[in-house]
């Protein structure tokens, strides 16, 4: 089977009436039709969506797909094309662009990217920040993890009883661990917060780098921006280029992943129960969390270099496809028997793609995997009446960027449980 070029005959946009862990049944529906399906994109391409696991893997191990040119695919919200208002910087930075953006020039960016380069190029910049997120590194700081968590653990106690879990706990154990690995000192915490949390221009961004920069060239630490100062291989260009990238990115997704877990198990108390009766059973309940509520829709498109052939299709050259976690976490050829649709902290959900797949796989993903398991399980653990009041994600919101991704949305809960309703009757 040959796809033409330009996929210029029932070209779909992507649904946008699913939620995090109730995805479109469009998904589903496209997945039993073929393995590729036809997706518009915003600068107007025809292109394809891929939805079933072993397409997916094929995309995104495959070297003959580029991530170049930078293409957003058609959502249900007309109002999520990216502009680069706001992102230019001063000339002595290359700018690195949010993922997806246009130039004033209304032209998909192309900007120092480690999400978008290729090859040699792209692993260079990946291998200056990798050792930091071994596994070996994951599980040594885990005592730092953990004393952190408890800490939020107490403010949420003093917050209380009515909290939200992804505002007043996920966002703060998540950017507070990114701070620690990175290198970024507790007092300049809030400014962190304030630049790539909340909404920031890329000049104050790379200011905020620039004085980190000059702060750890006095003063050595144990992180990747001493790391990184320390290797010859890259220049300033390229240092301030990882580390807007490497602030601005995964800290986001670890927040999402901890609120949606928390609707997931406060959804199913069954689910719930057996991680109280048995708290070892978390560590492959963090996989199941990542796969049964990934973030991403799809994930950034790749294009192919040259005509590319995967399971009998063959994608012309110059083609771009987006791949889809959610629809290959739940696609039934690979998890067999087991009803992917349904949410098991027992399932075996190893190999999902909740964390990207190949070269391009997410480099923090071993730190996350500890940050979710320590916040979930001090969750359960110091509040056992925790009851769902209400969650944004259990209706469809917008996305939350172009590439197609969830919002976590607010998810308020009560500590000490004492709500009108219970959060078995409330359907995620």
């Amino acid at each position: 089977m040959s796809i033409p070029a330009e996929c210029p005959f029932h070209a779909r946009s992507l649904p946008g009436d699913g939620t995090p862990l109730n995805p479109s049944p469009r998904l589903a529906e496209w997945r039993e039709e073929g393995a590729f399906t036809p997706l518009e994109f915003q600068d107007g391409h025809r292109g394809l969506v891929a939805t079933r696991y072993d397409e997916v893997v094929a995309v995104l191990q495959d070297p003959r797909f580029s991530m170049r040119p930078s293409r957003m695919p058609v959502g249900p919200d007309a109002d999520l094309h990216a502009t680069a208002h706001g992102e230019v910087a001063d000339a002595e930075a290359v700018p690195l662009e949010l993922p997806g953006a246009l130039d004033e020039a209304g032209q998909a960016s192309d900007a120092l990217n480690l999400l978008n380069l290729d090859g040699e190029e792209h692993a260079k910049l990946r291998r200056a920040v990798m050792p930091r997120f071994s596994v070996r590194q994951a599980r040594g700081r885990e005592p730092w993890i953990q004393a952190m968590v408890a800490e939020q653990i107490e403010h949420l106690r003093e917050i209380g009883p009515e909290v939200d879990l992804w505002r007043d706990y996920g966002m703060h154990i998540s950017a507070r661990t990114h701070c620690h690995v990175i290198g970024i000192p507790d007092h300049h915490y809030p400014a962190f917060v304030a630049l790539f949390v909340e909404s920031s221009t890329a000049q104050q961004k790379y200011d905020f780098i620039r004085m980190l920069l000059a702060e750890r060239a006095e003063s050595p630490g144990d992180d990747v921006i001493t790391d990184l100062l320390d290797n010859r291989d890259l220049d300033r260009i390229e240092i301030e280029g990882l580390l807007r990238l490497l602030m601005g990115a995964g800290r986001d997704s670890v927040a999402y992943l901890i609120a949606t877990a928390s609707v997931a198990l406060l959804t199913h108390p069954a689910q719930m129960a057996i991680l109280r009766d048995d708290p070892e059973q978390i560590r492959p309940a963090v996989e199941e969390f990542m796969r049964a509520g990934a973030m991403f829709i799809t994930l950034f498109a790749r294009t192919a270099t040259e005509d590319v052939e995967i399971g009998g299709t063959t994608i012309p050259a110059g083609t771009s496809v987006s791949v889809s976690p959610v629809g290959a976490n739940r696609d039934p050829r690979h998890w067999g028997d087991e009803n992917p649709d349904d949410f098991d902290v027992t399932r075996d959900a190893f190999g999902h793609i909740g964390f990207g797949y190949g070269i391009h796989g997410c480099i923090g993903q071993q730190v996350a995997r500890v940050e979710i398991r320590e916040a979930i399980t001090a969750l359960l653990r110091e509040f056992p009446e925790i009851a769902l009041v209400h969650a944004d994600q259990t209706t469809p919101q917008p996305f939350a960027h172009p590439v197609a991704v969830y919002e976590a949305g607010a998810v308020t809960v009560r500590l000490d449980g004492a709500v009108r309703e219970s959060a078995a009757s409330i359907v995620a």
